[in-house]
C-alpha cells in the first residue's frame, strides 16, 4: 500500500493526514490537528504523528503547505520561529520524496481531482484544458494563485495580487475607500482590505457609522471579528443595510475576479475558495457579483467562456496537499 502525507501548516495550528493511493483515487487513512505553538520545530511533529499511526512504513512522498512564502525549498513562518528546509525536513523524517509549497498555492493541484461534493458551479462556461488556472480566497484574507498547465502536470503559482491598489469603480466604493484609508491610517487601500472577509466587515462598518451614528442597529452590537458573518446572516433574513453591505462587498469581489481572470487569461477555470465561498453560492450567482466580473467592455467576450466553481470542501489544503503529494510520485 502507498501512502502519502499532506499537511497544512499555519502559525496557529497544523493539520497532518496521511491517505492511501491506489492509481487515480486518494482514500483519507488519519488526520490530526496539532498546536503548532506546542512543537520546537516541524520535524518532531511529523515523526510523533507518523509513530502514532502505526501504519509500519513511512509515506512514500509529502507535501507541506505552509502559510508564508517559500523560495528555493525554504519557508520562514511569520508567527513561528521555525525555518524549515525541504533537504533537512527530508532527512530528518525518512520521507524520500518531500515538497514545501504555499499553503494557497497548494489549492491548484487539486482543482483538477475535485469530486462533486466538493465544489458547486457558479457560472456555467467552457474550460479549455490547456487553458490557465485561476483560484481566489476570501477569507480572513484574500488569497490568489495561478496554475500553468504543463506537459509534467500543473505548475501552481503564488500570487500577491490581494495587495494590489483597490481601485473604487462607484461613488459608493469610492467613499469606502476614502473610510478606510482614513479609519485605519492607511498610506493605501488594498484590494484585500476590500475583498475579504475581514472587507466585508469594513464595509459593514462604514455604512453603520454613517447611516446609524447613534449606534442603534443590532449589527453594531456584534464584536468586529464576528460582524462579517453576521452581515451574511443579517442580510440573508431581509436587514435592508445588511442587504446594501453584502451587494457592495459582492459588486468588488466580482470587479476584482473579472480583472485577475483577465490578467491570467484563465481559459482553464476560475474557482473561488475560502470561507465565504461555500456559505454565499445563492450570491456569488447573484447579479451582485457576476455583472460587475463581465463588464469588462470590449473585453467581456473573454471573460463569458471562462466557467467558475466554487469550493465546498473546508479541507481543501488538505486534500490539494495530497494531491501535489501524489505528483511526486511520477
Amino acid at each position: 500500500m502507498t501512502t502519502l502525507l499532506a499537511g497544512d501548516i499555519g502559525g496557529t495550528k497544523t493539520l497532518l493526514a496521511l491517505y492511501r493511493c491506489e492509481g487515480a483515487e486518494l482514500q483519507l487513512l488519519v488526520s490530526e490537528r496539532f498546536s503548532s505553538a506546542d512543537w520546537p520545530d516541524l520535524a518532531q511533529m511529523v515523526n510523533t504523528f507518523l509513530v502514532s499511526c502505526g501504519q509500519g512504513q513511512l509515506p512514500a512522498a509529502a507535501c507541506l503547505a505552509v502559510a508564508g512564502p517559500v523560495r528555493d525549498g525554504r519557508a520562514k513562518l511569520t508567527n513561528l520561529p521555525w525555518l524549515l528546509e525541504t533537504a533537512e525536513l527530508a532527512t530528518a523524517t525518512g520521507i524520500p520524496r518531500l515538497e514545501l509549497v504555499n499553503d494557497f498555492a497548494v489549492l491548484i493541484y487539486g482543482l483538477p481531482h475535485l469530486q462533486p461534493q466538493q465544489q458547486a458551479r457558479i457560472r456555467p462556461g467552457t474550460a479549455e484544458a490547456d487553458g490557465p488556472l485561476l483560484v481566489l480566497g476570501a477569507g480572513t484574507g484574500l488569497g490568489v494563485a495561478m496554475g500553468l498547465p504543463t506537459a509534467q502536470g500543473l505548475v501552481a503559482m503564488a500570487s500577491e495580487a490581494a495587495h494590489g491598489t483597490f481601485a473604487p469603480r462607484t461613488q459608493a466604493e469610492w467613499e469606502l475607500r476614502g473610510w478606510i484609508q482614513q479609519t485605519l491610517e492607511l498610506e493605501r487601500v488594498s484590494i484585500e482590505r476590500v475583498v475579504s472577509g475581514t472587507g466585508l466587515g469594513h464595509v459593514a462598518r462604514w455604512l453603520l457609522e454613517t447611516r446609524h451614528p447613534s449606534g442603534d442597529h443590532p449589527l453594531q452590537r456584534q464584536a468586529p471579528e464576528d460582524l462579517p458573518a453576521a452581515v451574511a446572516g443579517a442580510a440573508a433574513t431581509g436587514d435592508a443595510l445588511a442587504a446594501e453591505a453584502l451587494d457592495l462587498w459582492l459588486g468588488a469581489y466580482g470587479s476584482v475576479c473579472g480583472d485577475l481572470a483577465l490578467a491570467a487569461l484563465s481559459r482553464g477555470g476560475i474557482w473561488l475558495a475560502g470561507g465565504t465561498a461555500g456559505k454565499l453560492l445563492d450570491d456569488l450567482r447573484s447579479p451582485a457579483f457576476l455583472d460587475p466580473f463581465l463588464a469588462k467592455g470590449r473585453l467581456t467576450p473573454v471573460l463569458e467562456t471562462m466557467p467558475i466553481t466554487a469550493i465546498c470542501d473546508a479541507a481543501i489544503g488538505q486534500y490539494s496537499a495530497a494531491c501535489r503529494a501524489r505528483m511526486l510520485l511520477a
